[in-house]
């Protein structure tokens, strides 16, 4: 069955979504306090986002930390554990970039220490 109509696998995706934004990081707080109700550029975008896909007839799919369905557009945001994750994070971005989707990521510490020059190089990347 078709991840985007099994109800059982649209549940486990609500859960992951729900249980992402229960355990959002100090980075993503302040981010998303720049980007929520329209206040970045009057653009809407959504936090802990599921994308859903298929690769090679399997459908499943990815949770983005931020993103702008009007401009298409992934926000990032990675900590220390990426470093651990390279190989899955090209393959992410390859899938991602596939479906449409640009990706931009910033460094946990970088949105932490400077959020206004992410918001420009974000604004530049919009």
């Amino acid at each position: 069955m078709s991840l985007k109509r099994d109800p059982a696998l649209i549940q486990i995706i609500n859960d992951q979504v729900k249980a992402l934004r229960k355990r959002t990081t100090k980075a993503e707080r302040i981010l998303w306090e720049e980007l929520r109700n329209r206040k970045f550029l009057g653009y809407k975008f959504y936090r802990q986002y599921p994308i859903i896909y298929d690769l090679l007839g399997y459908e499943t799919f990815y949770v983005l930390d931020f993103y702008c369905h009007e401009r298409k557009v992934a926000v990032e945001l990675d900590g220390e554990i990426h470093k651990f994750k390279v190989k899955n994070d090209r393959k992410r971005e390859y899938i991602l970039l596939k479906l449409g989707v640009k990706i931009i990521r910033f460094g946990n510490i970088e949105v932490e220490e400077n959020i206004d020059l992410v918001l420009k190089k974000l604004k530049e990347f919009m």
